[in-house]
């Protein structure tokens, strides 16, 4: 690990998590809640009884992003601890390179690949009795997403042993990996729920999209400052 101590590390990680969380709560405040306004009147205008909510919007929305800042560094400290674990690993010749393939590994297997067969829905969509067989449902297939990563780099692992190029490794470890996720698409149980039918299409599309969007901003930020803080500056030596 060089000069740089597991303490350190995780000390950078929870930092660039502070970043991701500020970036992902700003993308939350554009784009996520303006669908979830929209969503609450749908709700609103189904329900015959209007009860006064124990918090104005305004408080849940400031609550959100500061759960969702909190929510990031928490995330940002395990991932840290995984990169100095795995950092040996992984394909790249930088700690720059390492800290945005693991977040991109990250991404793909703990917010792309859940949210491809259970995507995100605005309130007044589900079950609230169906929320512990849809959790378990969840958290499994990030789970057995994660296994698959950890596959796919373990093929790259031992064709790093074997006179391939390293092109060829890297292709084939990917496809391991593709491979593993279709799969899992393909056999992990659906939904159990649906959607109501006064739910317009163009307002569960964009919620999700705006879901999905926040998830990219938290692990991209997060990939590039935590990379570059690992990264040593170079003082130029005075002329």
């Amino acid at each position: 690990m060089g000069s740089l101590t597991l303490g350190a590390i995780v000390r950078r990680g929870a930092l660039a998590g502070l970043f991701a969380g500020v970036a992902a709560s700003l993308v939350a405040l554009l784009l996520v809640e303006p669908q979830i306004d929209n969503a609450l009147v749908i709700e609103e205008a189904r329900s015959t009884v209007h009860e006064e909510a124990l918090y104005g919007r305004t408080t849940q929305v400031i609550g959100g992003m500061v759960a969702a800042a909190i929510v990031a560094v928490c995330l940002a400290l395990v991932v840290a601890v995984v990169f100095a674990r795995v950092r040996h690993r992984l394909p790249a010749g930088t700690d720059f390179g390492r800290a945005a393939l693991l977040s991109f590994l990250g991404f793909v297997t703990v917010a792309l690949l859940p949210a491809l067969k259970y995507p995100a829905n605005p309130p007044g969509v589900g079950d609230p009795d169906t929320v512990t067989e849809r959790t378990v449902q969840y958290l499994t297939l990030i789970a057995a997403g994660i296994a698959v990563t950890w596959l796919a780099l373990l093929v790259h692992d031992r064709l790093a042993a074997r006179p391939w190029p390293p092109a060829h490794r890297a292709a084939l470890a990917v496809a391991v990996a593709a491979a593993g996720y279709a799969a899992l698409l393909m056999t992990w149980p659906a939904t159990p729920d649906g959607v109501p039918a006064d739910i317009p299409a163009g307002l569960l599309w964009d919620f999700r999209l705006a879901s999905v969007a926040e998830l990219a901003a938290l692990w991209t930020v997060f990939g590039l400052s935590f990379g570059l803080l690992l990264t040593p500056r170079k003082v130029m030596a005075p002329v």
